[in-house]
């Protein structure tokens, strides 16, 4: 462990530094329900928003900050609750997280909050299991995950927290929860991705943030990386592994910057950032359509291990995610580090 290196406590109340960006959901049949009344998760994904709900849905929420309120992620649940489906939202703070579920479900929705910070891996496994418990199928699993401390940070595993939250908790959960999906996994990825994905830099051993480096885009890019590799291990069984470019969003996690969690090359327009951010990225709507599309569309049924941009079109994968030796590496560190948790 370095030195300057700080341990997160998961008991602790979230910093200004360290802030949610996301959240995660699930689309599940419940365990409770009669597979007979429901329809497959193919005729829901051609649903109107007045059809009946054939699955629940989970989101969770998967950092050391804020859990639910106005950023993305709770949008995205709201697009599925839209459209009928039963959503369990998933937040490190359980207050917070019954909140935004009695607020998706004033309008007839049905919502459920479970709390855990799946960036610790005894609660992503406590976690799939409160899911298995509770559904006997999951038709949508959707991983947005967003932390950003201004320097380099280990959660309780001594895992960077950047790689527990972008990485490793998606490979983590969805693995856990694969023999329960019957449907699609879509991975969000976030800031700006697409630079090299140094294999013998994974957590930030030897470099966090640099003039235009920062270790969130880095492993944002290894999310990429990592979300092609489990395409290729579930081609042909049905489940299907995309992910998803939000843009941005004016979120709790973005507000809570300091220049100080920037690259150096961006830190002096930081000031005109946050002048024009709140109008620019302040439709946190925008940011959820590209995973609402992905997690529901009939356009990309059956498609797997491909690459979505925030105006839901397909576009190609930057160089540094299908880099092979990249994959390789990031694979067998998130399987290392996972290793007992299956």
């Amino acid at each position: 462990m370095h030195n300057s290196d700080r341990v997160i406590d998961p008991r602790a109340e979230p910093s200004a530094q360290v802030r949610k960006a996301g959240l995660s959901m699930v689309k599940a049949r419940s365990t409770r329900a009669r597979r007979s009344a429901e329809p497959s998760v193919r005729s829901h994904s051609r649903a109107t928003a007045s059809s009946a709900a054939p699955a629940a849905a989970a989101a969770r929420s998967a950092s050391n900050g804020g859990t639910p309120r106005s950023a993305s992620g709770k949008e995205t649940a709201r697009g599925l609750v839209a459209l009928g489906a039963r959503v369990i939202l998933v937040g490190r703070d359980p207050v917070r997280a019954r909140q935004a579920a009695a607020e998706l479900a004033a309008h007839g929705g049905t919502v459920e909050a479970l709390t855990a910070d799946v960036t610790g891996l005894r609660d992503a496994a406590r976690l799939a299991a409160q899911v298995a418990e509770r559904c006997d199928r999951l038709d949508v699993l959707v991983n947005n995950v967003g932390v950003n401390p201004p320097r380099r940070t280990l959660t309780e595993d001594g895992v960077e927290a950047t790689f527990a939250a972008h990485v490793l908790a998606p490979f983590t959960l969805t693995r856990l929860l694969l023999p329960l999906l019957a449907g699609r996994v879509v991975n969000i990825t976030g800031g700006i991705p697409g630079g090299r994905i140094d294999p013998g830099n994974l957590q930030g051993e030897r470099r966090y943030l640099g003039w235009t480096f920062s270790q969130y885009n880095h492993t944002k890019t290894m999310l990429m990386a990592m979300s092609l590799r489990f395409a290729e291990q579930v081609d042909g069984s049905g489940v299907t592994v995309n992910v998803a470019y939000p843009g941005h969003g004016h979120t709790p996690m973005n507000q809570s910057m300091t220049a100080s969690g920037f690259p150096y090359a961006y830190r002096p327009i930081v000031p005109l950032l946050r002048l024009a951010a709140p109008r620019l990225f302040g439709d946190l709507r925008k940011p959820a359509r590209s995973s609402i599309h992905l997690a529901s569309s009939p356009e990309v049924e059956g498609v797997n291990g491909a690459y979505f941009t925030m105006t839901c079109r397909r576009a190609p994968w930057p160089a540094g995610a299908l880099d092979r030796c990249a994959q390789d590496a990031a694979w067998r560190l998130c399987e290392s580090l996972a290793r007992g948790t299956a």
